[in-house]
């Protein structure tokens, strides 16, 4: 029976053999469980039945293994498969001390430390450790440990700011020249880095493109990473269309790497602000896909709760950003973006008081950060309308107060509250600091420097700011110290002379001396090219050939003015040539010779006898205007067309348009216009 025992055994690791060679593990797995059956402690088959669990992809099946044969399958037996399946389920941390507590430190071992110290962001000992294997190494695997190298690198100068150093290593492969890339954009050299990644490209193409069996969806994923971060270049040169349109192009692609579409998204939620907000609420999904956490570094998972945050700040969602933003500010006490956040979202709700009352308190914790909070605080109380108030705020940063930046805000916002003593001050403090930090000691004896450019442009600005506001004297003050820098400065001492003549003549003249004469002066002035020039308010014509008309005008000299051409009178839309017109047409109806007076009962008469503004067939032969020995009158609208052409007609100008009565208002208005025009 132990015979057959054996043989049995014997053919089981044949085929476990065999299995293994053809890679197909989970037969193999069948067949090392059935040699387990006969003997449960056996080394060997346990071993290999944790590789074929590894195989297949079952790590925590295979950490139990390990974890339930302790005794049988030491520290130095199991080492890095129990070490790789701790790395694999994301239990970093326990991975280094399995690695650690190896007696032996063999080659395997070596590259999976390399690898764990990388995943814990331990960049200058996982930049030691694969230069120890590349030193040390000589396999088929030295393009891959290169490749990890350059990944150290790159990260190390994106996000540590470390300045790469060259390594030497020739970028023959894309994954080699995308690394570089990413190291060159670390550094802020955008257009290099651009260059790098294209190059990139070409070559990941030609890589893909010789594999009969990759397709061209194959290739396109595979770039998607190259192109994520062509966009990101062109995201931060500001060409924010062209970055979206090839972000959106690569979520379309649907790639596998959950790591890269939570970047994307973020980086499309950064660019959308406050704008397009239903598409960030999308977007925002896609960072929380599972496992992002194990594939972003923590300043990119960092970097995602933020905008999560400010997100839910520009969605109204006033809660949920409270709730992320307190996380956050949990996970990093000393970061300035979480409090802000919360800041902005309480200014947000009206409640700015208690928006700066927050930011004081964490200036008052973090001194190291407290320029940067109390800025924002100066802010708060300029949107409140407290001015003075933001100036004190902005005077308590001292390593800020004599920077010419904010002596000028501060010198803008006391004028603006015409608080001159106070603008005064500040530029007098922001000179001293100057002066105090002017001397050095060398050897115990102060020796003093000449003024720093800085320096004398404070002292001419406090200078000219004195002088608007008229305090001559103290301005006079700062012009004889820059005269004295400097005694060939000429503006500096026109302005000093300018100065004493408002004050002391006497001291004027004295200093005027000191100018230059007029005949040392060499001024090279064009007047020609001067006149002719864009600004100026004069300019010469140019002088042309004269006729003989244009002789006389030159001659002249302006008593030939030039005539007004005058305007040709409109004439009436029905005006008839061959009748003469009314000589009676300038004078108001109502004193012209054939005025009889309005007709009183005559529309009374005609009510009811037709249709509206129609007449009776015999209204004509009633009507005594038309009788021979009647003066001629006007004729009636519309019937210009049948009126014979007779001295006796009144001419058209003087038709009135049909359905409008001439009123005693219009006839008033008439007579004040007077005469004008005329045939």
């Amino acid at each position: 029976a132990a015979a057959g025992g054996a043989g049995a055994a014997a053919a089981l690791w044949s085929e476990v053999n065999r299995c293994g060679q053809n890679g197909d593990f989970a037969r193999a797995l069948k067949s090392v469980n059935k040699i387990l059956q006969i003997s449960k402690d056996d080394v060997t088959a346990l071993q290999c039945k944790v590789v074929c669990l590894i195989q297949n992809g079952n790590f925590k099946e295979a950490l139990g293994v390990i974890n339930t044969h302790t005794k049988v399958l030491t520290s130095d037996t199991i080492a890095f498969e129990k070490a790789y399946c701790e790395y694999r389920l994301n239990r970093i941390e326990n991975a280094l001390k399995t690695i650690q507590s190896a007696s032996q430190q063999t080659d395997k071992l070596k590259e999976l430390y390399g690898q764990v110290l990388y995943r814990l962001e331990r960049y200058d000992e996982c930049l030691a450790a694969y230069r120890d294997l590349i030193r040390n190494s000589q396999d088929e695997y030295e393009e891959e440990r290169k490749t990890n190298l350059s990944a150290v690198v790159a990260a190390q100068s994106t996000w540590e700011k470390v300045m790469p150093e060259d390594l030497g290593l020739r970028e023959a492969t894309y994954e080699l020249c995308y690394n570089s890339a990413c190291a060159l954009i670390g550094q802020g050299k955008l257009n290099e880095g651009m260059k790098k990644l294209q190059k990139a490209e070409e070559l990941c193409r030609q890589s893909l493109s010789e594999d009969s069996d990759v397709t061209e969806e194959d290739i396109e994923a595979e770039l998607a990473i190259i192109h994520g971060q062509m966009a990101y270049i062109m995201q931060l040169q500001g060409r924010t269309e062209d970055a979206l349109q090839l972000y959106n192009q690569i979520i379309k692609l649907k790639p596998t790497d959950v790591g890269l579409l939570a970047v994307i998204a973020n980086n499309i939620i950064t660019i959308n602000k406050d704008q397009n907000v239903f598409d960030s609420k999308k977007k925002v999904k896609l960072t929380n896909a599972e496992g992002v956490e194990h594939k972003l570094s923590k300043k990119q998972l960092q970097a995602i709760e933020f905008n999560k945050a400010l997100l839910a700040m520009y969605t109204n969602q006033a809660d949920q950003c409270r709730k992320l933003s307190a996380s956050l500010q949990s996970q990093s006490p000393e970061h300035l973006l979480p409090v802000l956040i919360q800041a902005a979202q309480l200014c947000r709700e009206k409640q700015h008081a208690k928006a700066i009352g927050l930011l004081q308190d964490f200036a008052d914790q973090h001194p190291a950060s407290a320029a940067e909070i109390k800025l924002t605080m100066a802010q708060l109380k300029i949107a409140q309308g407290s001015v003075t108030k933001a100036c004190m705020i902005l005077r308590s940063i001292e390593e800020l107060q004599h920077k010419p930046g904010m002596v000028s805000a501060l010198v803008t916002m006391y004028s603006h509250e015409e608080d001159i003593d106070s603008a005064i001050e500040v530029f007098t403090q922001a000179i001293q600091w100057y002066q105090k930090f002017q001397a050095r000691t060398n050897d115990g004896c102060c020796v003093f420097q000449p003024k720093s450019p800085v320096h004398l442009s404070l002292i001419r600005e406090a200078a000219n700011f004195k002088l608007k506001h008229g305090r001559k004297k103290e301005a006079i003050s700062d012009l004889e110290e820059l005269w004295k820098q400097n005694p060939k400065d000429v503006h500096t001492l026109a302005q000093l002379i300018s100065a004493y003549s408002l004050v002391d003549a006497e001291k004027a003249k004295v200093l005027s001396k000191h100018l230059p004469s007029s005949d040392t002066l060499s001024l090279k002035v064009d007047v020609d090219a001067l006149e002719n020039s864009h600004g100026a308010t004069y300019v010469r014509k140019k002088a042309g050939k004269l006729t003989g008309d244009n002789q006389q005008k030159e001659q002249g000299q302006g008593e030939v003015k030039k005539k007004k051409k005058k305007k040709k009178g409109k004439l009436p839309k029905n005006y008839d040539p061959k009748v003469s017109p009314d000589p009676e047409r300038w004078l108001p109806m109502r004193e012209r010779s054939y005025y009889r007076g309005r007709k009183k009962g005559k529309k009374k008469d005609q009510v009811g006898k037709g249709t509206q503004g129609s007449t009776t067939a015999g209204s004509s032969e009633l009507d005594a205007s038309r009788t021979a020995s009647s003066p001629p009158t006007s004729p009636r609208p519309g019937s210009a067309a049948a009126v014979s052409v007779t001295s006796n007609v009144i001419p058209p100008r003087h038709q009135k348009p049909a359905g409008a009565p001439a009123t005693k208002k219009k006839q008033q208005q008439k007579k004040k216009k007077g005469t004008k025009g005329g045939w």
